[in-house]
C-alpha cells in the first residue's frame, strides 16, 4: 500500500483527493494538512504552518501560495519524498499543467501507474463504442465519470464529445492560462482525453 500525504488550502484538493479514493488502488491517503486560505502576500516564516512532522512515499500539494509551497518543497527535498505540484511553478516538484497531463514518470508508485495522462481500453460493436475502460485517468476522477457520456455514440460522434464532456468535470481553474501557448487548463484537459480516445480506437484497427 501507497501512503499518500496531501496537503491543501480551505480545502482546495478535495475533488482530487475524493478521486484518489474511489478510483485508486493500493493507495491510502494517510494524512491531510488544510492550511489557512487568507494569508499574507509574503510569508516569511513558513516553516510556522508546518509543525506536524509527515513520512510517506509521494507527496500531492494543493497550496495556492508560493511561499508555502516553496517550504513544502524543500521539505520534500530532505526527507526524499516526490511531490507532485500540478498547476504550479517550482523547480523542486512535478508540476505538470494539470492533473490529467503527468506523464509517466518514474518514482511516482502506483500513484503515478493510475493517475495522470488519460489512457483507454475501448470495445466498438456495429460502429458504436459498447465498451470503454480507464486504464489509467485524470485524479479528480473525471475520465472515469465521462464514460455513460460516451458509451453508445460512434467513434466519430465520441471524438467529437469527448473533450467537452471532460471540461464539464474538469475540476481545473478555468481561468489558469499558460502564458506561453495560450490554452487554459480546461483546454488541455479535454484535449488530453481525446487523444486517449482516439488512441485506443486506433489500437482497434
Amino acid at each position: 500500500m501507497d501512503e499518500i500525504i496531501v496537503f491543501q488550502q480551505a480545502r482546495s484538493g478535495e475533488v482530487k483527493i475524493s478521486g484518489i479514493r474511489q478510483y485508486g488502488a493500493g493507495l491510502i491517503i494517510s494524512k491531510v494538512f488544510d492550511l489557512p486560505d487568507r494569508l499574507p502576500d509574503f510569508i516569511d516564516c513558513p516553516e510556522q504552518y508546518f509543525l506536524e512532522d509527515f513520512t510517506g512515499d509521494l507527496v500531492i500539494s494543493f497550496l495556492k501560495h508560493p511561499d508555502l509551497l516553496d517550504h513544502l518543497a524543500a521539505l520534500c527535498r530532505e526527507k526524499k519524498i516526490p511531490l507532485i505540484a500540478s498547476g504550479r511553478k517550482n523547480a523542486a516538484a512535478i508540476t505538470p499543467f494539470t492533473c490529467c497531463s503527468l506523464g509517466r514518470l518514474p518514482g511516482l508508485g502506483r500513484y503515478g501507474e493510475q493517475f495522470g495522462i488519460p489512457e483507454y481500453e475501448v470495445e466498438v460493436r456495429e460502429n458504436k463504442i459498447c465498451r470503454m475502460e480507464v486504464k489509467r485517468g485524470a485524479s479528480c476522477g473525471a475520465s472515469w465519470q465521462l464514460i455513460p457520456g460516451i458509451v453508445g455514440l460512434s467513434p466519430e460522434a465520441a471524438l467529437e464529445s469527448i473533450a467537452r464532456e471532460a471540461q464539464y468535470l474538469c475540476a481545473a481553474d478555468p481561468s489558469n492560462f499558460d502564458p506561453i501557448t495560450g490554452k487554459s487548463a480546461l483546454h488541455v484537459a479535454g484535449k488530453v482525453h481525446e487523444q486517449a480516445l482516439r488512441l485506443a480506437l486506433d489500437r482497434l484497427k
